[in-house]
């Protein structure tokens, strides 16, 4: 695909990106042969068909299967590996990394998710047919009439509540065998006990009957566990993806050739080949071979640094330009990626002990409920000795205090701050991650593909002369150098076109040198050319024909759209900005001041990173994390909250609280600044449920309100609550 074909294709309309039905082409984890390949930056069914088509022309690939939800494509290539792919995804625009089928969940599935959406579904539509039968009650249909109503509602609402109430019976089964009182506990015995109030005065032709009682309490906390379920269900677990990016095999050199190995056979002192484009299996030395290495995902640098014989070098980086002999140092659990992936999983678990405000205030809610519907049914029962009048009571008591509203007091502010923060690209995947975010008093910075894109630019052409650009562009086409290829584009933008040279080579941790007849010409590293590097604070190549002087060709990673802003914004409220990042002390410190943030280091590794911010929460601070690579990950999931841009890495992604998802960083001191809004409107809706609760209980205990009366009271206050949510829109 030429470079006009594929930026048509990347600017083309994509109609297939809201509506289509993508589980068309959403496949399953793959057998244990195939090749799993994430690819972080896909985004719609374009992206889709361009991966899909690249591989199936790729000779040896007989089937490969996007899943846009997942990122991942399912390659099956019988006798080809991943490296062998990788090159084929990148060549149409797409990054790509290998990932592990064996340590993937078998599973995607959003089944919770459809098992509430389905009884929502049953119970929404019996209660509306309830509704229609008890309108005929109502309108004052007695006796024989009144009964068969009773005993048609009945019939719909019986197996209506066993079915659609599955959830909360289960959970407050759970609950009881554990010796505590859940929240699940009295909705359960509300809707067991109107299904039997009702049951009693069918069968005694009693007046009344709760069956539209117990379906409307059933729909509407559905309602309520499906807004929360919503809010979590997006994350899943980062330690996983972590594990899924080690390499799962590495060829061993042997005596009769390379061997292809699992990852977990490797020892120390084995000798593995790590070719061009491949990532380092497992820690080690270089004992033979010259090459550029990748640490981005490990460092955050972004530029790749020479490697050379005696250089250490972690699992997890990527090899660029030639290949290397490693003498394995530390594989499998001992690496420092599966050191790091351990960091993850340890400080996820942590920052899942946070408790949220709806849990801390059912812990008080739940045992009262219990003690005043019992306290109503006993007190009746010593006074009227009517055991059925005593039941009635306890009953309304149980359903007017049901915490529907309590339920739906969280989730519904969730709803409304996550949909206003969606229209400014962030996206809220952890249920608590608003209520953390309102805590935040220290943000903690990434800088290579989260303050910057990450992506160098050329900063001038002006130091190349006109005659030397096509020498330039077809020595930087013949480089996967990041460098390279930034000044490719750059050339191609104005018009050049690419000089026919000979002898084409590229040097391994050098660049790229050819010949243009007798003339020898040269693009790559100062000390190559004999160069000086000068300023340190900027990325540069050099580039020379024949003897003369080398050309100095400067880049920069330019800042991310909206950065100063949101640097300049988050100060201004009197929060504390902190950069950290793997790259050199002069970068950092040069984009530090551009930005005035006066707190930075660099140089920073992964664990480093981790343990700073478990410094600043020692300290008493509430962190916010942002960032975008696998060097983040630990302190991603370490922070109080932690935020990523959509173009991160799988791992980065799902260890985040929220995912930005466009380029600009400006919705950052916006969603600050909404989750104090959501916390606020939070407490409001507590306080409205409170204040319910002190209004109707009396009522019910005074014997005033019927079960039906409460179940009405009960969805009154339901809609309060979310109607006060909706004010965050």
């Amino acid at each position: 695909m030429s470079d006009a074909t594929l930026h048509d294709a990347r600017l083309s309309a994509c109609p297939a990106c809201d509506a289509a039905p993508l589980a068309q082409r959403i496949a399953g984890q793959g057998g244990a042969e195939d090749i799993i390949l994430s690819l972080p930056t896909i985004h719609c069914a374009t992206c889709i068909s361009d991966v899909e088509r690249a591989l199936l022309a790729h000779p040896g690939v007989r089937e490969a299967r996007v899943n846009l939800t997942l990122r991942r494509v399912t390659v099956d290539a019988p006798g080809l590996a991943a490296p062998e792919l990788i090159p084929v995804v990148e060549a149409v625009g797409y990054e790509a990394h290998e990932l592990d089928p064996a340590a993937l969940s078998a599973s995607a599935a959003d089944r919770q998710g459809r098992d509430i959406l389905m009884r929502i579904g049953v119970s929404g539509f019996a209660m509306m047919n309830i509704m229609i039968l008890s309108v005929a009650v109502w309108s004052g249909a007695a006796d024989a009439t009144r009964d068969l109503f009773h005993f048609i509602s009945g019939a719909i609402a019986l197996p209506t509540v066993a079915f659609a109430g599955q959830p909360f019976f289960s959970s407050a089964a759970r609950s009881l065998r554990a010796g505590r009182l859940g929240m699940d506990v009295p909705i359960s015995l509300a809707l067991i006990l109107a299904s039997a109030i009702s049951v009693f005065e069918t069968l005694h032709s009693g007046h009344h009957a709760y069956f539209d009682a117990a379906v409307m309490l059933c729909f509407f906390l559905l309602v309520g566990r499906y807004l929360d379920y919503r809010t979590r269900a997006v994350a899943r677990s980062a330690a996983e993806e972590l594990t899924a990016l080690e390499v799962p095999r590495a060829f061993r050199l042997t005596a009769s050739g390379d061997e292809p190995v699992p990852v977990s056979e490797l020892i120390p002192g084995d000798l593995i080949r790590l070719r061009p484009g491949a990532r380092v299996p497992a820690d080690g030395e270089i004992i033979e071979g010259a090459s550029e290495i990748d640490r981005a995902l490990l460092t955050g640098e972004s530029i790749p640094v020479p490697a050379a014989p005696g250089m250490a070098l972690s699992a997890g980086e990527v090899n660029l330009t030639g290949q290397l002999i490693l003498r394995v140092t530390a594989a499998g659990r001992d690496s420092s990626l599966a050191r790091l992936t351990q960091l993850v999983a340890a400080a996820e678990s942590a920052r899942g002990r946070y408790t949220s405000l709806a849990e801390r205030a059912s812990r008080l809610y739940s045992p009262m409920v219990h003690l005043l519907a019992f306290a109503s049914f006993l007190g009746w029962y010593l006074a009227t000795h009517d055991l059925r009048r005593a039941v009635n009571i306890a009953a309304a008591v149980l359903i007017i205090t049901c915490p529907c509203a309590l339920g739906l007091a969280v989730p519904a502010v969730l709803t409304a701050a996550s949909g206003r923060l969606f229209r400014r690209g962030l996206l809220i995947k952890d249920g608590t991650a608003l209520e953390r975010l309102a805590e935040v008093d220290t943000v903690v910075f990434d800088k290579t593909g989260t303050l910057t894109m990450g992506v160098p630019q050329l900063v001038s052409l002006d130091p190349l002369p006109m005659e030397q650009r096509p020498m330039a562009l077809a020595l930087a086409q013949a480089s996967s150098h990041p460098l390279a290829q930034a000044l490719a584009q750059a050339l191609i933008a104005v018009g050049t076109v690419p000089a026919v040279l000979g002898d084409v080579r590229e040097q391994p941790g050098n660049g790229v040198l050819a010949m243009l007849g007798d003339a020898q010409v040269r693009l790559g590293r100062a000390e190559w050319l004999g160069a000086s590097h000068g300023d340190a604070t900027m990325s540069a190549t050099w580039f020379q024909f024949a003897d003369t002087p080398a050309t100095r060709l400067d880049f920069v990673d330019r800042l991310r759209p909206g950065a100063e802003e949101a640097v300049t914004q988050i100060l201004a409220s009197g929060r504390r900005v902190v950069l950290l990042s793997g790259d050199a002390e002069p970068v950092v410190r040069d984009l530090a001041g551009r930005l005035g943030i006066a707190e930075w280091q660099a140089g920073v590794s992964p664990m480093a990173k981790a343990d700073r911010v478990g410094a600043l929460a020692d300290e008493g601070c509430h962190v916010l994390m942002v960032g975008d690579g696998l060097n983040d990950t630990a302190a991603l999931s370490m922070a109080h909250v932690s935020l990523s841009p959509a173009s991160a890495l799988d791992a980065a992604r799902t260890a985040s609280d929220m995912v930005m998802l466009g380029n600009d960083l400006s919705p950052v001191p916006e969603a600050l600044m909404v989750a104090r809004k959501a916390r606020a409107r939070i407490k409001e809706n507590f306080s409205i449920s409170v204040l319910y609760n002190i209004v109707a209980v009396p009522f019910a205990i005074a014997g005033f309100a019927t079960p039906l009366m409460a179940a009405l009271a009960m969805s009154l206050s339901s809609i309060s609550v979310t109607l006060n949510a909706l004010r965050l829109r």
